[in-house]
């Protein structure tokens, strides 16, 4: 049998096409390529069926053949999904009403693929079903009867499990007057009340929720976000990670650095999960089920993680305000793989093969330099497409595959063969000011630290495992030293410009003319001021005006500097 090769869908402004993946990476010739601009794309969830609407119809292909299957006189249909089984085709429009019409047209569908009848519409105003008092389900095929009801009073959030039957769901109320925020977890029917919930989980600290399950439906993890940071630590509020299990277990996961969580993502092994978090150099930590760190990534210029579909492959990367610098690890040995760049990207996917990954560059979030890269794990650019001038590209999306149609491989270390080559991160050169440059490099000046992974630490080969006791004090004795190394700080500048003089007796002039000294030590100490603002700015952190004005004048204070230190 012929090995299964992935299509990658692109939809821009001048069209949809499928193209065939890796290694051929061309365009696939039975399906037509449709030159109207599509409002959506989709694939089934085991890709045998692809879908499209463009503003006239809503078309329904196979996959692998181009085959049209079904289409429907949709024009207005702005988004689409099939089923889990692929036998239901649901469709969603703007919801509007006219004076003739005052209740308005159902404009959530669904429909059957092989009849092409309509089985059930509804009305659904808003994009995301969010009903505030009770959570509805529904028979398949059986949609004139509600099977069954979530009572539950100021429900704003939930999340259905995946995987197989019985389904769970993690509902989410927000706290009102004093009382907590909660999440809880159901088992489908059982809806009795807060009895017959799988686990429980109360929290304050909570505007918003994120709800993350597992690929086994065992376990949820759950983002608690505020709007605001009473503390005054982030501009962007505050981030809490909890954690509950359907055995009933639930934990606060503890994250050893300060600052926002970017980003969390499960194993497909559904044992382990990755968490990016805390101020820039963000660190990575996998947990595992006891919410226990597994490994530690150390520091880096990174806000997301991705697993490869099979999990042995893991992929940190620094999108968005970042340079676009990615680490791929092999997750069983955590050894590093390679280090490629992909600038401006706006999305990353995983092929299903676990060889391949897609990066783009997409509107309307970036409207210059569109286009997209086909990439090996081990750095190496297969294909690429650049978006014509005066075109835009929209979207890329990979068809999925039903688990184990392609095995875990064996990781690659040495970089695939391409034309196009690699794209290895250069180191890049860290500033120094001008009294510096021409000086031999001090450990000193620093921005900040940057902490290397756990098996690149001192000491850390042949490392034998040590108790959770021992392991414990040792965590206390870093933090007594890191404290009195804080303590320190305070009393010391970390910013040191001049070497410390050999004699105890204070030095009042350095340059023997008092008035230059003075001239100098403020220009220090306004370039100094303008170093602690790049370094907010570089951790996200929003500049008023007077402070960006500022840090303009830098270029020339500097050349004062210079000018006052050749004068002496």
């Amino acid at each position: 049998m012929a090995p299964f090769t992935p299509h990658l869908a692109v939809r821009g402004s001048d069209g949809t096409i499928l193209l065939r993946g890796p290694p051929n990476c061309e365009e696939f010739q039975t399906f037509q390529r449709d030159n109207r601009q599509s409002r959506y794309v989709t694939f089934s969830k085991d890709g045998a069926l692809f879908g499209w609407c463009n503003g006239e119809k809503v078309n329904v292909v196979k996959s692998s053949t181009g085959e049209l299957l079904k289409s429907f006189d949709l024009p207005k249909t702005s988004m689409l999904e099939f089923s889990p089984l692929g036998k239901v085709l649901v469709t969603w429009k703007q919801y509007t009403k006219t004076q003739d019409n005052p209740q308005g047209e159902a404009n959530l569908q669904l429909w059957d693929l092989q009849t092409g009848d309509c089985i059930k519409t509804f009305y659904q105003k808003k994009l995301v079903i969010c009903l505030k008092m009770h959570r509805f389900f529904f028979f398949f095929f059986s949609f004139e009867t509600i099977a069954n009801k979530l009572h539950l009073q100021k429900v704003n959030e939930f999340a259905l499990s995946p995987g197989n039957n019985p389904s769970k769901v993690a509902v989410y109320v927000p706290g009102s007057k004093g009382a907590p925020s909660f999440v809880r977890l159901y088992q489908y029917p059982n809806f009795a009340g807060p009895t017959s919930a799988l686990a429980n989980k109360s929290f304050f600290k909570a505007d918003r929720v994120t709800m993350l399950w597992n690929k086994k439906g065992s376990a949820v993890l759950v983002t608690a976000s505020t709007e605001v940071d009473k503390t005054g630590a982030s501009y962007y509020g505050e981030q809490t990670l909890h954690y509950l299990a359907t055995n009933g277990e639930s934990a606060v996961v503890q994250l050893p650095k300060n600052g926002p969580i970017y980003d969390v993502s499960w194993s497909p092994n559904s044992s382990e999960f990755c968490v990016v978090y805390g101020f820039m150099p963000a660190k990575a930590t996998v947990f595992n089920l006891k919410c226990e760190s597994v490994f530690d990534f150390g520091t880096g210029p990174r806000n997301a993680a991705f697993y490869s579909p099979q999990g042995h492959i893991l992929v940190l990367a620094g999108f968005g305000n970042l340079r676009g610098q990615m680490e791929v690890w092999d997750v069983k040995k955590y050894r590093q793989v390679s280090k490629p760049q992909a600038a401006d990207t706006t999305h990353f996917s995983w092929c299903p093969d676990g060889e391949h990954i897609v990066t783009a560059t997409c509107s309307p979030r970036l409207r210059v330099s569109n286009g997209y890269k086909i990439w090996h794990y081990t750095g190496t650019v297969l294909y690429k497409e650049d978006t014509p001038a005066g075109k835009e590209l929209w979207e890329v999306l990979w068809q999925p595959f039903p688990a184990g149609t392609f095995p875990e491989k064996a990781v690659k270390y040495q970089a695939a063969s391409s034309e196009l080559g690699s794209t290895e991160a250069k180191p890049a050169q860290v500033y120094r000011p001008p009294a510096l440059r021409n000086k031999p490099e001090s450990s000193t000046y620093k921005l900040h630290e940057d902490e290397p992974p756990q098996n690149m630490k001192p000491g850390a080969a042949g490392e034998k495992q040590i108790s959770k006791a021992a392991l414990k004090n040792q965590r206390r004795r870093e933090a007594k030293k890191a404290a009195k190394q804080e303590n320190k700080s305070d009393e010391v500048p970390h910013l040191v410009l001049e070497p410390a003089p050999a004699s105890q007796a204070p030095v009042t002039s350095s340059h023997g003319d008092p008035e230059t000294d003075k001239k100098i030590k403020n220009l220090k100490k306004k370039l100094k001021a303008i170093e602690e603002l790049k370094e907010q700015q570089a951790a996200g952190k929003p500049l008023q005006k007077n402070q960006l004005e500022k840090m303009q004048k830098e270029a020339q204070l500097l050349k004062e500097l210079e000018e006052l230190e050749l004068e002496v």
